[in-house]
């Protein structure tokens, strides 16, 4: 940075190029994921969310732009795992996430859900979850998720990979 600049306007630059690099998504300590080159096209018109635009992915990637690895999920579930368990039946603060692609929301017995999630009409595709895990709350006001989301949209895939496994990885 220029040593002219006053400090007060250096530190706001620094702060503003810190915050642009995307906080704690941006200073992970892990090696680079070999990722396609940027999507440049003009974006898609969004599939209609409950809330709109809240569920729709901040780096305008869909999820079929990308391929989820399994494994690589497993490490992203860890971030789940305190409220959410993989396993059939074995319910936490969340539902159990066992067959969760093609579940419709509200379903698992023996969990009690907001009624806004109950009611919301929503199966859980792969394209739903997707978009959903970006910030849960903002795709289904009401919910008691208290999970900030997943802005990484490889995260997301990855995570979706593992799930539709089923932990079988």
């Amino acid at each position: 940075m220029p040593s002219s600049l006053p400090a007060h306007t250096a530190l706001v630059l620094a702060l503003t190029v810190l915050a642009a690099c995307g906080g704690e998504e941006g200073n992970r300590a892990t090696a680079p994921r070999e990722t396609s080159a940027p999507n440049t096209a003009t974006p898609k018109a969004a599939t209609p969310t409950p809330t709109s635009e809240a569920g729709s992915d901040p780096a305008g990637l869909a999820l079929v732009e990308l391929t989820g690895d399994a494994a690589a999920g497993k490490t992203v579930f860890t971030k789940c795992m305190a409220c959410h368990s993989i396993e059939e039946g074995v319910n936490r603060v969340g539902p159990h996430l066992q067959g969760v692609v093609g579940r419709d929301a509200g379903s698992v017995e023996d969990f009690n859900y907001s009624d806004a999630n109950r009611n919301s009409g929503i199966t859980w595709s792969r394209e739903i979850l997707f978009d959903y895990l970006v910030a849960p709350q903002q795709y289904i006001p009401g919910t008691r998720m208290a999970f900030p989301g997943l802005k990484d949209p490889q995260d997301r895939a990855d995570l979706i990979a593992y799930l539709e496994s089923n932990g079988e990885v």
